[in-house]
């Protein structure tokens, strides 16, 4: 039987294929992108909370669902998906991700202490269950390295829940997460034991590359929809409408940059690697990386969709500009990941961004969402111009 935990790891079979369970876990962290989204919008326009206030605050409520996530899909990339041990663990994660998106609105509020309870009870808890209900398998070892250090983090995120003092809370919740993200970066190294990668010695390449991507696709939905939520919201007039249809391009933009070549190429590049738990490790923190500045580049299409004249206030650059710069860095980061190089043209559009930050602070705000846009063209002209000259790259990865 499939359930026996002798048989808890993927087969041949499954070793390419998303279930429809883990899209259907994907539908959860779309609302939740949304909730993270509209606290940014309100921050760059009430004023109440204070802009880079705010800024650290979503940051860190976004960093703590992406490792939900990304421990998730590390998980069912290398377990049968199919093992109604791991499809409880599924659940039990879409039950937990959802009660934590719903509280983002008031994460650092009154629901802090419901968001952090959640995480903390979700980290740990399907990781004791799977022990318990595996009989251990099929790496004991392993759920006591990642124990250890969901219990070095666990009070840190459950006191700064309770704390009454936001200060307080965000200290406490910083470090929480950086132990959480050491932990999964380092493979959770425990005295005695060592550290080892989750599914480090079996690793579906397509399954996990094919997450990441449509974990991309998601982020760049959830910016058509602040796009499509903003423009049906307004006046429809020329401006307004110049900036929708600005928003939609500039989308274009970001997934023609993503694709292009190294996007589409991750399972042969960790088929490649050396050291391909390692890579799919650096590969989750690159689209980490890509899919904030997606999220912060949606905000920025709502400030310039709604306000599209008159004075551009200069925090709004953190997100019409930030936001793409953001994105490029990611994906630069993917692309030596993929290549063991990155190009000119991602090098280019980063340096044209820092350049033009002090012209864009006298434009208004739709102008300066243009000059985001033109950047990007560029980029991306520059990408297709280069495929129409070279043959077709073979994935070197730096290890």
């Amino acid at each position: 039987m499939r359930s026996t935990p002798d048989r808890l790891l993927r087969s041949e079979a499954t070793r390419q294929r998303a279930t429809f369970l883990e899209l259907f876990l994907d539908l959860v962290f779309v609302f939740a992108l949304t909730r993270i989204s509209a606290r940014l919008i309100a921050d760059f326009t009430d004023g109440q909370r204070g802009v880079y206030t705010g800024l650290g605050q979503a940051l860190l409520l976004f960093l703590a669902l992406w490792a939900v996530w990304s421990v998730t899909v590390w998980s069912t990339s290398w377990l049968d998906p199919d093992a109604p041990i791991v499809q409880t663990v599924i659940i039990m994660t879409l039950v937990g991700a959802m009660t934590m998106a719903v509280a983002v609105p008031q994460g650092f509020g009154t629901r802090a202490s419901l968001f952090a309870i959640t995480l903390v009870t979700l980290q740990i808890g399907r990781v004791v269950f799977f022990h318990v209900a595996g009989h251990g398998r099929p790496d004991p070892q392993q759920s006591i390295r990642i124990l250890f250090w969901f219990g070095l983090s666990a009070p840190l995120w459950v006191v700064g829940g309770l704390v009454n003092d936001g200060t307080v809370r965000g200290a406490l919740w910083t470090l929480a997460v950086l132990t959480d993200y050491a932990g999964l970066f380092l493979g959770w190294p425990t005295p005695r034991l060592g550290a080892q990668r989750l599914g480090v010695q079996m690793i579906a390449a397509e399954h996990l590359a094919e997450r990441y991507q449509q974990f991309l696709l998601i982020a760049l939905g959830e910016a058509i929809f602040v796009i499509g939520l903003a423009f049906s919201g307004s006046e429809f007039r020329t401006d307004q409408t110049g900036g929708f249809v600005l928003a939609l391009a500039s989308t274009v933009l970001l997934w023609r940059i993503y694709f292009h070549v190294a996007g589409g190429m991750l399972s042969s590049a960790v088929d490649r690697s050396r050291n391909p738990a390692r890579l799919a490790t650096d590969m989750a923190f690159a689209h980490m990386v890509m899919i904030a500045g997606i999220v912060l580049t949606g905000v920025g299409f709502e400030l310039f969709i709604a306000e599209p004249l008159g004075h551009l206030p200069a925090a709004w650059l953190i997100a019409i500009f930030g936001g793409p710069v953001l994105f490029l860095a990611g994906r630069s980061a993917l692309e030596y990941q993929v290549f063991g190089r990155v190009s000119r043209s991602r090098l280019a559009g980063l340096l044209a961004f820092g350049l033009l930050i002090p012209a864009a602070l006298h434009l208004q705000p739709l102008t300066a969402g243009a000059v985001a846009a033109v950047v990007l063209l560029g980029v991306a002209t520059a990408d297709a111009r280069r495929s129409r000259h070279r043959s077709p790259e073979t994935p070197t990865p730096p290890y």
